[in-house]
């Protein structure tokens, strides 16, 4: 008998030259645990909300007997129950590991100082953005702003959310706001894609084509996530939800009474308390083992600091996959609020925009059930000259509408230094 033929290695991949190849159309997801860049539709995934790790699953099923090689799924899910999916088995995936080399590689003047092989990789990636820019597709334009709604109306929204928490059983509600941002010409995802990778290798970054029929162009929902909503390796699960946020200012004295503040901020602390409380509490239903610590962190992006809470856990063979687990986690109240039910309602009647995309989910997972997929914050819908920024804040007692606006103003502040327009919030 002959001996088996040997295992054909994946093809290795560097980070920027996946972010270097995305195109429209494209799916990319970075973080620190690596690059995966997918193109091309082997098949949709279809399903209902609550279903859709079983329609997940029975598609890389379908794809493994069509001899799709290591088949995942990957795309995003929108953030009402009723909202849409973007879920699919691609063609062909591309993976790296992580983007942090492309910062390895850098000075504080942008300049290359690593290896050969670092500085090639670095070089791969401005190269790609600086071609895109010779070729007129610089995001650096006069944009036109529109408040969506007007910030006045925001803050009366956000008192209006107060009365009612001092009034019934609503304890926390997250409302957001909109900006739409119309340029000169049509918005390069490519180039957003490529700055907001550079400024923040740590974030979870992400581009996915969103589009329906009926749209008069393509969109893509782009953007660079703080917030791990939930991953498995293995039988490792780990959750980082985040709530209570303060605007990171680049001042060393400044940031660091800021982290001060919201280390022992009662409001910040009971509103953390309350995400991770959930979290916690629905992966205890599948998790053998649970370590939640006592007392959250503090982290930070570039434009912000967050409590944080990082949340690990094992699960038992043929436990839950990646996906399932977010379903059951997803919305938390980082992004809606609690009781997740009221909250909801309350964010219908107050908010004059649906969502969409926006507090949803993005990410992957595969025939094993691994897989990593993040709340879908500090991001973008793009479509044409038009990109749609969306930013939110936790609403509890005691809450200050004009700090709440000023909150929202901040966050959206990784999206519009990425775009060149910082300032119009």
């Amino acid at each position: 008998m002959s001996s088996p033929a040997p295992a054909r290695p994946r093809p290795v991949h560097r980070a920027a030259d996946l972010l270097a190849a995305y195109l429209p159309g494209s799916f990319y997801y970075s973080s620190a645990r690596g690059v995966l860049l997918a193109d091309g539709v082997h098949s949709h995934v279809r399903g209902a909300t609550g279903n859709r790790a079983a329609a997940a699953a029975e598609a890389l099923e379908a794809a493994v007997l069509a001899g799709v090689e290591n088949p995942v799924v990957v795309g995003a899910i929108g953030f009402r129950p009723d909202s849409g999916s973007s879920l699919i088995v691609p063609a062909v995936v591309r993976r790296a590991g992580a983007p942090d080399a492309l910062a390895a590689g850098l000075d504080a003047g942008g300049r290359a100082t690593a290896g050969t092989a670092e500085r090639d990789s670095v070089d791969s990636a401005k190269g790609g953005a600086e071609s895109r820019r010779a070729g007129g597709t610089d995001n650096r334009t006069s944009w036109t702003v529109v408040p969506r709604p007007a910030p006045e109306v925001y803050a009366e929204s956000v008192r209006r959310a107060v009365d009612l928490i001092a009034d019934g059983e609503l304890r926390k509600v997250v409302l957001a706001r909109a900006l739409d941002l119309v340029g000169e010409q049509g918005v390069s995802v490519q180039q957003l894609l490529s700055d907001l990778v550079l400024a923040d290798p740590a974030a979870h970054a992400f581009a996915v084509d969103v589009s329906e029929p009926g749209d008069p162009a393509p969109r893509t929902l782009v953007g660079a996530s703080p917030e791990l909503l939930v991953s498995r390796k293995g039988d490792v699960v780990t959750a980082n939800p985040l709530a209570g946020s303060r605007r990171r200012t680049g001042e060393p004295a400044r940031d660091a009474q800021a982290i001060a503040e919201l280390r022992v901020s009662e409001k910040d602390l009971n509103e953390h308390a309350l995400v991770a409380a959930q979290v916690a509490e629905v992966l205890g239903r599948y998790c053998t083992e649970l370590d939640v610590p006592e007392q959250p962190d503090v982290i930070g992006t570039p434009t912000m600091w967050h409590l944080s809470t990082r949340i690990t856990g094992r699960v038992g063979p043929g436990g839950p996959s990646s996906l399932e687990l977010a379903e059951a986690l997803h919305p938390t109240p980082a992004v809606c609020g609690v009781p997740v039910g009221l909250a909801r309602d309350t964010i219908a009647q107050l908010e004059p925009e649906d969502r969409g995309y926006y507090a949803g989910l993005v990410g992957w997972t595969d025939l094993a059930g691994d897989g990593e997929w993040v709340v879908t914050i500090r991001c973008a819908e793009v479509s044409g000259r038009t990109a749609r920024l969306f930013a939110g804040a936790g609403v509890v007692a005691g809450s200050d509408p004009a700090a709440e606006l000023a909150e929202t103003s901040a966050k959206f502040g990784t999206l519009l230094r990425a775009l060149g327009a910082e300032g119009v919030a």
